[in-house]
């Protein structure tokens, strides 16, 4: 079992560095490439650029929070509710439309 955890490519956890604007501030985000890889399709989910997405997220936890504090944790759980949401999609199976 562990393997399939230790056994994956170094590729996949290695940090990659993106500067973008988040709400108008020039700043820095640093999360594994498996991360961004997920952060990248919940942008496109959202019809959106990544750039755009992480914005809006951003303006959005400033309102409900006041601050964003560890930014990239709240994306990296951000990542796992994603994947929560698909998994629950891929184990409902498909919808069936009513007659």
């Amino acid at each position: 079992m562990c393997q399939m955890f230790a056994g994956q490519d170094p590729a996949r956890y290695e940090y990659v560095t993106r500067r973008l604007r988040l709400n108008g501030q020039s700043t820095s985000i640093r999360l594994e490439r498996a991360f961004w890889g997920i952060v990248d399709q919940m942008a496109a989910k959202d019809g959106s650029t990544t750039p755009a997405f992480l914005s809006k997220l951003h303006s959005e936890v400033l309102e409900q929070h006041g601050e964003a504090t560890n930014f990239t944790s709240l994306l990296r759980c951000a990542c796992m509710i994603h994947l929560g949401e698909l998994d629950q999609m891929a184990q409902s199976g498909p919808a069936i439309a009513a007659e």
